[in-house]
């Protein structure tokens, strides 16, 4: 049967949400891993993760039940739940992938501002770094952190202002010259996280609008096995 045909449009949806299926059940399964591996301690990171996968679930499961059955009311709530994602998803990848070097800056050290002490230490311990940005760290900001005593570079002078993350009394501590902030190590990492994020929102976002407009054409369509005169 040609690619126009009902068989083609109900095989092509079901093999799309077949693939949302996938992605949302790596989504959960990665943060599980992360938390239970203790890779990410973090719970609002995880919960928000799952949550992205089990949201993404309950729409492949919409798109399948509403390809298989070709229900008419699943896949007008499926079309349209899908295209209002493709919005938003379209949007924040033209923003990530738009987004310039001082405003990715920005978004980082607003970022480290408001995390907490715990995935400060996270970060440091992971990426073998102490404090956030430059030797002198201005204790009226908030870009202290806590203590990193154990890192090697702190070693030597673990009663070092800075290694021991005592900011309160202190204008300008100043970190040992061999330990390097965390800006420094994860700029590179930062920048290519905007832009391949970017890049997969842009791709998903267009397999989005693609299946809204499968499942308006296949919506139209006539199951030959059925009565000629209806769409169910």
């Amino acid at each position: 049967m040609a690619c126009s045909g009902f068989s083609c449009s109900k095989n092509t949806l079901t093999l799309l949400n077949v693939l949302y299926f996938v992605v949302a059940i790596i989504l959960i399964g990665v943060a599980a891993y992360g938390r239970v591996a203790s890779l990410v301690t973090s719970l609002t990171l995880v919960g928000s993760v799952i949550t992205c996968g089990v949201i993404l679930f309950f729409i492949a499961l919409i798109g399948l039940v509403g390809s298989i059955r070709h229900h008419q009311v699943l896949l007008f709530f499926y079309m349209i739940i899908l295209f209002l994602l493709f919005l938003l998803q379209f949007s924040l990848a033209c923003a990530c992938l738009a987004v310039n070097p001082q405003q990715k800056d920005d978004l980082v050290t607003r970022g480290w501002m408001k995390a907490s002490n715990e995935t400060r230490d996270n970060v440091q311990k992971n990426f073998d770094c102490c404090g956030f940005l430059d030797n002198k760290l201005p204790a009226s900001d908030n870009q202290g952190h806590p203590p990193c005593k154990e890192l090697s570079c702190c070693k030597l002078n673990p009663s070092n202002s800075c290694c021991s993350g005592q900011l309160e009394n202190t204008t300008s501590p100043t970190c040992p010259l061999e330990c390097q902030a965390c800006y420094h190590k994860l700029q590179d990492k930062i920048y290519a996280a905007f832009s391949v994020t970017g890049g997969i929102g842009l791709f998903f976002s267009f397999t989005e609008i693609i299946g809204v407009w499968i499942t308006v054409r296949y919506r139209n369509q006539k199951d030959p096995r059925a009565n000629p005169s209806a769409f169910l």
